[in-house]
């Protein structure tokens, strides 16, 4: 059972940084859980906002439904009572409306809706699809904007209004504007949480416009480095922010943008040039290659001290 309300989750995640872990994989591709439960204690010995299990990081595109709720249940478990989990919902509404049940049987704290699968959707469309998903649960619920469901400054006030546990906006987008519409209409009602690859890019910027906090996929295998730039960030410190850009967001960005699906693997690489391998990603995806994964690491090794 949750500890949390929505309204208790909404200030929770707005506290700190937060962060996708990611999933666990033998070389046969299955659910390494007892390696994903010792990842979820390391990572949540950190000070963070709330990590989100089986998310776009955690590849919730390649698991099947039993595999979600498996892996929510792992984090769920193994995560500190002050640790907030989400779990992902998304594909077809029926199907959401699975996920966010399963996501309460896992003892989730919180849901992500994620877009609905490949096919194109109007205002209207979208604004019944998270409806229907909220009202199916007593969980928190944040959406997703990106890719085929991006949402509106008006569908999103009316989302606010219609659905009291709907607590947050992830954008997906870069739309100044929309993002400028929406959080000047509503205010605290929602936390708003960089959703953009790779997040500290866009984190000081977004800050001005009531983003207030981001999900890290650096969190994942540099969490000193990655909890460091977030403070500096909150404090606007700009002579740190953009020295840290410098010497390793950008030149990371650089290698994950060589290939279509780097946001992830690149992710996996560095848990296993930093001693705490996750496994190679599932299909469609593709790891680093072995030259791309030296580059990585002489990367990381800047701000990575081997523990003894």
């Amino acid at each position: 059972m949750t500890s949390f309300t929505p309204a208790q989750l909404r200030s929770r995640l707005g506290s700190g940084l937060l962060s996708f872990p990611v999933t666990h994989f033998d070389d046969d591709l299955s659910f390494n859980e007892d390696a994903y439960r010792e990842n979820i204690v390391r990572l949540a010995k950190y000070d963070v906002g709330g990590l989100f299990a089986a998310g776009g990081t955690g590849e919730f595109f390649s698991l099947s439904p039993a595999e979600v709720e498996q892996v929510v249940t792992a984090a769920a478990d193994s995560a500190p009572g002050n640790t907030p989990i989400l779990a992902p919902a998304g594909y077809g509404t029926t199907t959401a409306i699975e996920l966010a049940a399963a996501a309460e049987r896992a003892g989730a704290d919180g849901i992500l809706l994620f877009p609905p699968y490949l096919t194109e959707a109007g205002q209207e469309g979208l604004a019944r699809h998270v409806e229907a998903v909220c009202r199916s649960t007593s969980l928190g619920v944040v959406v997703y904007s990106r890719a085929n469901a991006v949402y509106s400054a008006d569908t999103i006030a009316r989302l606010a209004e219609n659905c009291p546990n709907l607590i947050g906006y992830k954008d997906g987008v870069g739309d100044i504007d929309t993002m400028t519409r929406i959080h000047t209409r509503l205010g605290e009602r929602l936390i708003y949480i960089g959703g953009l690859p790779t997040a500290e890019t866009f984190a000081l910027p977004y800050l001005e416009l009531g983003v207030t906090t981001y999900s890290s996929a650096i969190f994942n295998f540099l969490p000193e480095f990655a909890l460091d730039f977030f403070a500096a960030v909150r404090t606007r410190r700009h002579d740190t922010v953009t020295r840290l850009l410098a010497d390793f967001v950008l030149p990371y960005t650089e290698i994950r943008n060589r290939q279509a699906g780097y946001a992830v693997s690149i992710v996996k690489a560095g848990m296993t040039a930093t001693g705490h391998s996750a496994g190679p990603v599932r299909p469609p995806l593709t790891d680093l290659t072995p030259p791309e994964f030296e580059e990585l690491s002489a990367l990381i090794a800047k701000y990575h001290t081997p523990t003894a």
